[in-house]
C-alpha cells in the first residue's frame, strides 16, 4: 500500500483536477471541503439508522452522487468535459420527490422550530446547516468559474430535504418539536383576518 502522506501540501498548496496547484484556502477547495463535510454527515446519519431502514438506499445514492459532484467542483470549467465521472440526472428532482413523499405524511406546524430533538434529527439539522454553507461557497466559486446549474440546484434541495427529514424523524419517533416563532406570513394572514 502506498503511503497516505505526500508532503506536497506542506507549503499551503494543493492539486486540483487537471494538475493545477492552488492555495489550500482557494474557494474551489473551500467549497469542496464543505461538500466533503456534508457527505461525512450523511455517513454519520446512515450509521445511526438500522441497515434495513427505508432511508438507507436513498442516502447511499446521495453519498455516491456527492462524490461525483465533488469531482466536478474540483475540475475547472474549461476542462470539465474531460471529467470521466458523469453527473446523475435530475438530482434536484430526486430530492423534491422524496420531500413530497414525506410532506404528504407530515403535520403542518406553521412555526420556525429549534434544531434538536432526537439525536438523528439533530444530526439532520446539522447537515442542513452545512448544506447551506456549501451552497454559499459554491455560489462564491460560481462568480469566478461557472458551477453547473444542476449542482447548485441539488445542494439547494439537499438542505430543504434535510430539514424535512429532521421533522419527519421527530414525527416518526413521536418527539415534540420545540417551536420558536410562528411564520410571519401566517401571523400577517391572521392579523388581516381579524381586521
Amino acid at each position: 500500500m502506498r503511503k497516505i502522506y505526500t508532503r506536497t501540501g506542506d507549503e499551503g498548496m494543493t492539486g486540483i483536477h487537471g494538475g493545477e496547484r492552488v492555495p489550500k484556502d482557494d474557494i474551489r477547495i473551500e467549497a469542496n471541503g464543505c461538500l466533503d463535510e456534508l457527505n461525512t454527515l450523511f455517513g454519520i446519519i446512515r450509521s445511526m439508522l438500522p441497515e434495513t431502514d427505508e432511508w438507507q438506499e436513498k442516502l447511499y445514492f446521495i453519498q455516491h452522487s456527492m462524490m461525483i459532484v465533488m469531482s466536478h467542483v474540483a475540475t475547472p470549467s474549461a476542462i470539465r468535459d474531460r471529467n470521466p465521472n458523469e453527473l446523475p440526472q435530475d438530482l434536484d428532482k430526486f430530492c423534491e420527490d422524496w420531500m413530497d413523499e414525506m410532506m404528504s405524511q407530515l403535520e403542518d406546524n406553521g412555526y420556525f422550530i429549534l434544531p434538536g430533538g432526537t439525536p438523528l434529527a439533530a444530526q439532520l439539522q446539522n447537515a442542513r446547516a452545512v448544506a447551506r454553507r456549501a451552497e454559499r461557497r459554491l455560489w462564491t466559486l460560481n462568480r469566478t468559474d461557472e458551477v453547473p446549474g444542476e449542482i447548485l440546484r441539488f445542494i439547494n434541495r439537499l438542505s430543504d430535504l434535510l430539514f424535512v427529514m429532521a421533522r419527519f424523524e421527530m414525527q416518526r419517533q413521536q418527539w415534540p418539536e420545540e417551536k420558536w416563532m410562528k411564520f410571519s406570513y401566517k401571523r400577517k394572514k391572521r392579523n388581516d383576518n381579524q381586521q
